[in-house]
């Protein structure tokens, strides 16, 4: 079995005035000398002896081993199809069976799949001196994370913000509290921004509008209403919340209840168009879009339910009536509910609405008249 014990050097120092590939034990031994002399804290004196250490430990189990050096002027596309013109051609001359990789940095292991590609690689040594082990590894970890582009924005980018603001804002407001919370609250902002993938979705949003526009979806109208229709339910409900004073939760329940119903029309809204959509685009409609408007109908009764019995125990809200009403020959007198059956009456409303929902849904989805005559 022959193996190869390759040497890679991507930056081209090792080889100096020597033209790479350099093969044989002779040279490599030559080479570890003129390196060491040029240069004796260079880390490829290792690397070097390293390849000589495997190549003689396979001779000692009984494997043919070809010691080779691969070097490239520059790290750049072109250096990098200079080494893969090199493995090439001792794969040619020597046709080796496997091959044994040995790199000194994480810079020279990037190009170990050009070697891959051919001919087969069963070990990767990584050689790192003993004594600067854990400077190596930190110094090569700080490379990698400054050449990541994303990991710059993400980390770097809102440090640097607050480095720079802390200063400007303990000079405006004189207080290291309000400085610290500032710093924070920006930093904890551009975090969640960039976990919740904010800015993924506000890149793709104008694209998936104009595809929408122009293709003609009912749902682009609809987003648009239901859009309108919860800045409606925002101001309504803040509006409501303003006038409370008998504190902050009592403000919340008042917010919810008055702009459920707003945000409700703007979610059913919004829902119709893609049932919509989906309806002119497919034979048959997912249950889960079938289902969709019933749920949103039924979560709105039940939050209003919730938040209306709070606020009438607090005297927020009056009481829940039913006025007389005559029709024809049935009268229906005046009813008056209370605070736990009027939350019943809409836990129980919304519940029917979602049984409602699911009839429906299965009642349009039933197997089509192609697919019963394929069983039968």
């Amino acid at each position: 079995m022959t193996t190869l014990v390759l040497c890679l050097d991507r930056d081209g120092r090792i080889a100096g005035d020597r033209d790479p590939p350099l093969v044989g034990d002779e040279q490599v031994s030559a080479l570890v000398t003129g390196v060491g002399i040029r240069d004796p804290e260079d880390a490829r004196v290792n690397s070097l002896l390293e390849a000589l250490r495997v190549a003689r430990d396979l001779r000692s189990e009984g494997d043919e081993a070809v010691v080779a050096v691969v070097s490239s002027a520059s790290d750049s596309v072109d250096g990098d199809r200079t080494i893969a013109r090199q493995v090439e051609e001792l794969v040619a001359t020597h046709r080796p069976d496997a091959a044994v990789i040995v790199v000194d940095s994480a810079e020279d292991e990037q190009i170990v799949p050009i070697v891959e590609s051919r001919v087969r690689v069963d070990a990767v040594d990584r050689v790192v001196v003993r004594q600067a082990r854990d400077i190596e590894s930190t110094y090569y970890l700080l490379k990698q994370f400054l050449g990541d582009e994303e990991l710059r924005a993400a980390v770097l980018v809102p440090l640097g913000v607050a480095l720079v603001a802390f200063p400007v804002l303990l000079a405006v407001a004189d207080s290291i509290a309000v400085a610290l919370s500032v710093v924070a609250g920006v930093i904890g902002t551009f975090f969640l921004y960039k976990g919740l993938g904010v800015d993924d979705l506000l890149t793709s949003l104008p694209r998936a509008a104009s595809d929408a526009f122009y293709s003609g979806q009912v749902s682009f109208v609809t987003y648009v209403v239901a859009a309108g229709l919860a800045l409606v339910g925002a101001f309504v409900g803040g509006l409501a919340a303003t006038e409370m004073d008998q504190g902050v939760l009592l403000a919340g329940m008042r917010f919810c209840y008055e702009s459920v119903p707003w945000l409700a029309l703007a979610a059913l809204a919004a829902a119709t168009g893609r049932l919509l959509d989906e309806v002119l685009r497919e034979d048959r409609v997912p249950n889960a879009v079938m289902n969709l408007p019933f749920g949103i109908v039924a979560i709105g009764l039940v939050v209003r339910g919730f938040t209306a019995y709070f606020l009438e125990n607090a005297e927020v809200v009056g009481p829940l009536v039913v006025p007389a009403s005559q029709f024809g020959a049935f009268a229906v007198e005046r009813v008056q509910f209370t605070p736990e059956s009027r939350l019943v009456v809409f836990v129980v409303a919304g519940v029917v609405v979602s049984l409602v929902g699911v009839v429906v849904s299965s009642f349009m989805n039933g197997p089509s008249v192609d697919e019963v005559e394929t069983r039968q």
